[in-house]
């Protein structure tokens, strides 16, 4: 490639598909680079749906950032005559009533102006009587939250990244190599592509490309979601009937039937060890009879439900939860955005924002995003 680009932006999942679109209004002239395809299967951006929730317990930074980023979802579909890439379910927390960090969630709703109810066991009861819960059970509901199309959503914002100048390349980049100011990069194919920035946004391959400052500090891991097909005309597990839900106590959640896959159901708790590039993407009997046993308990008309589809997908941990933004610290114009750990596919409009600011605008930096504070083992404390 003879063209210099003013910044080449490598992943194009969400958090490297909303950081080329905030450059691309900042005037840039921007390649995305990825080496499967933008939201691809093997993507940690790809499957159908996420949740967008703004309940973080204390972590205040992330019930911002959700609602920077909601807006900015609902704008984007807005612009491009695709409103039902967001459907606005509500969310519901079950929470029990010793969940500290549920409590410190109604604080922080409460300080930023976020619309929430919460119900106890009897309105939870009677609003929700599909949700067996004890006693001890209260919920914090969110009406204005819901799902977003994940894969459909990413590829949307590439396309209209395109749409707006940019070039896309699908390739595999090597390692950074050089002293202080990076000229270029090279494909696996021995092609040079050349800018004044880079951006490293490669998800769960951030460790294998930026082998010097993340290697051993980024962690897939496996993860299943499986989809249950309810009776014939029963509507109690499909929105509006039911909202997005969260069981922290049990480490699952669940989006209901929103565009005739199923109720889905997954394990949110972070599964083995795994390699993006060769997993095998077929659900495990282990995991669908622990769903099953937690349908018996929480949502027992579903308890024999067929399974009628699943997805093998991975999370990209960094040792906490909380996400990797900096600089690289080997060079002046090298950027690095990633460790989702699970959460962070909401808050790709924000953390696009974030980066951009800090790569153009010289914007503070957030010291829970720093390189430094990301360590070689696992203690997750961000849900």
């Amino acid at each position: 490639m003879s063209k210099t680009y003013d910044a080449v932006v490598v992943g194009a999942g969400v958090f490297g598909a909303w950081t080329a679109w905030h450059l691309l209004r900042a005037g840039q002239r921007v390649l995305m680079v990825d080496q499967y395809g933008p939201a691809s299967a093997r993507a940690s951006s790809g499957g159908e749906t996420r949740v967008i929730r703004m309940a973080y317990g204390p972590d205040e930074i992330y019930t911002r950032m959700s609602q920077q980023s909601l807006l900015g979802w609902k704008d984007f579909f807005a612009r491009i005559a695709e409103p039902g890439l967001f459907r606005e379910t509500g969310v519901l927390w079950l929470a029990t009533a010793e969940d500290v960090s549920a409590a410190k969630s109604v604080e922080v709703l409460a300080r930023n102006g976020i619309r929430h109810q919460v119900l106890d066991h009897y309105e939870l009861a009677q609003r929700y009587p599909q949700i067996v819960v004890p006693p001890y059970y209260s919920a914090i509901f969110e009406p204005d939250s819901g799902a977003l199309f994940a894969r459909r959503a990413v590829q949307a914002v590439v396309e209209d990244n395109l749409r707006a100048g940019a070039e896309l390349c699908i390739a595999a980049v090597d390692a950074p190599l050089g002293d202080t100011h990076l000229a270029e990069i090279r494909t696996h194919a021995g092609e040079a592509i050349r800018a004044d920035r880079f951006v490293f946004a490669c998800g769960p391959w951030l460790g294998r490309v930026l082998p010097d400052v993340l290697g051993g500090r980024i962690f897939p891991t496996r993860q299943e979601v499986l989809y249950f097909g309810t009776a014939p005309g029963d509507r109690r597990f499909s929105s509006p009937t039911l909202p997005t839900w969260l069981d922290f106590k049990f480490d699952y959640y669940g989006i209901p039937d929103v565009d005739g896959r199923g109720f889905k159901l997954a394990h949110d708790a972070h599964g083995e060890a795994v390699d993006p590039d060769t997993l095998e993407r077929l659900p495990s009997p282990a995991r669908i009879e622990h769903a099953r046993e937690f349908l018996a308990r929480r949502f027992p008309a579903l308890a024999a439900a067929p399974l009628v589809a699943a997805e093998v997908c991975q999370y990209e941990n960094t040792w906490n939860g909380d996400f990797v933004i900096d600089r690289h610290p080997a060079f002046d114009n090298v950027w690095i955005a990633g460790g989702g750990s699970g959460h962070g596919f909401k808050h790709g409009p924000a953390v696009g924002a974030h980066l951009v600011e800090r790569m153009l605008e010289d914007a503070p930096p957030e010291p829970r995003f720093s390189l430094a504070t990301k360590q070689d083992v696992q203690k997750r404390e961000v849900h």
